[in-house]
């Protein structure tokens, strides 16, 4: 039995198992490595945060995205967005580096939980058994579409994350939904290629990230606005820097926060790529949608009332996740049930990750709501990384787990769970 299994491999998981390797656990780590970064984006994407805030997380900081970068014979520089080819690239290599374990790229398809800890069964049939879980799935299981858009055929309605390439669009006629930078970046890109390309968004105008200030400053500029993992300002140091603080706010605080903070705006390095060469329809909501003569026609509203209509050959839904219990297939029902009082809402987490489950630990989007927006973007990783390691320990060593001998073996005994934590609004996000 292994002290801990980490479901997922992007940068969130193995963060994760490098702290947990240099702490001693036996441990194993399942899911394809950087799954998002190489399968659900296209070519010719970049990061959206700065490469020095893009660092997976090992305690020593010897793994950095820059040393990577340098030993490609590329510098990765303050202000120069870094394509998401070479980041997925960097993170196996984080992984072949900072792990003392190949990554078990199977699949886990069903956890449930078991006297002394948890059953994981894998994609073939094999059955893995540890005391202790990190779940660091990442955003692909919380896709979110409008109402009106659920319940499509894929070949007339996708999410912009089902997408690694875009060829399959030339010259056809497509409508992305969302003001985002993952809504504007695709549509970029579509256009590029020379697809017929529009956003649609419900908000009246688009916004757009400033060009970032310069690393270096003068004290009383950085003073006045410092640089974080989520740009510059107070606000978003604390954010950033500070997510164990940010925990300890008022619950109505944290919810305003996660409803209003970072919310969709475009690169600054992507705003002449949309403006000049995609159709912009904004203020317009959908309100219904069908499939006509194999188009999708969709009806429109926009704040005032007016209505709208328009036919395209495909919807690309560039609309975000959101991190809700009830979407955690692979767990057991059981287990599902417990972590938060509805469906649609993100589990609860105590102060080192771990779930109202005992010994399962959260990490990315579903933490969101507890510890802010930075665990949104990579830049949460090496917080969450410490904080949850230290929470494995805890539960390992803990007085309250009790262990006994049974046939010549140790096996630990998982206490009762303690009061979940208050629940808190679900988490969204629209990704990197």
């Amino acid at each position: 039995m292994y002290d801990l299994l980490v479901v997922g491999s992007g940068p969130y998981g193995l963060s994760i198992a490098a702290h947990a390797a240099a702490a001693g656990l036996s441990l194993r780590v399942q899911g394809r490595p950087m799954a998002s970064w190489r399968d659900h984006m296209p070519t010719g994407m970049f990061l959206k945060s700065e490469p020095w805030a893009s660092n997976l997380s090992d305690p020593e900081g010897r793994w950095r995205l820059d040393r990577y970068c340098a030993g490609q014979g590329v510098e990765a520089r303050h202000g120069e967005p870094i394509p998401v080819g070479t980041f997925a690239s960097y993170g196996l290599w984080f992984a072949r580096n900072a792990l003392p374990c190949e990554v078990d790229e199977r699949a886990v398809t069903r956890l449930r939980a078991r006297p002394g800890g948890f059953e994981a069964a894998l994609a073939d049939g094999e059955v893995v058994y540890a005391r202790t879980v990190a779940l660091a799935v990442g955003v692909l299981p919380f896709v979110r579409f409008p109402e009106a858009l659920h319940g499509f055929d894929p070949a007339l309605v996708t999410h912009s994350s089902h997408h690694a390439e875009l060829s399959r669009f030339l010259d056809r006629d497509v409508t992305v939904v969302g003001g985002g930078q993952a809504a504007l970046e695709t549509a970029a890109l579509l256009a590029e290629q020379g697809t017929r390309v529009r956003v649609l968004a419900r908000a009246d105008r688009l916004r757009w990230n400033d060009v970032p200030p310069p690393l270096e400053r003068s004290w009383w500029r950085s003073a006045r606005s410092p640089h974080s993992g989520l740009g510059p300002g107070w606000r978003n140091w604390f954010y950033a820097e500070r997510p164990g603080l940010y925990r300890r706010l008022p619950g109505g605080v944290r919810a305003r926060v996660a409803a209003t903070a970072l919310g969709p705006a475009g690169a600054w390095w992507v705003r002449e790529r949309v403006e000049r060469a995609v159709e912009l329809r904004l203020d317009q909501e959908i309100v219904k949608a069908k499939e006509v003569a194999g188009a999708v026609h969709l009806d429109t509203v926009t704040r005032s009332g007016v209505p709208g209509v328009l036919r395209t050959e495909h919807v690309i839904a560039a609309t975000g996740f959101t991190a809700a219990a009830g979407r955690l297939e692979l767990l057991e029902e059981d287990v599902r049930s417990r972590l938060a009082p509805g469906a649609l809402e993100a589990p609860a987490v105590g102060p080192l990750f771990e779930s109202a489950v005992p010994g399962l630990f959260l990490a990315g989007l579903m933490t969101a709501p507890a510890f802010g927006p930075a665990m949104r973007f990579v830049q949460g990783a090496d917080y969450t990384a410490r904080t949850l390691v230290r929470g494995v320990r805890q539960r390992l060593r803990g007085p309250a787990v009790r262990t006994a001998v049974a046939h010549g073996r140790r096996t630990a005994t998982v206490p009762a769970p303690a009061a979940p934590a208050r629940p808190v609004p679900e988490a969204t996000g629209t990704g990197e």
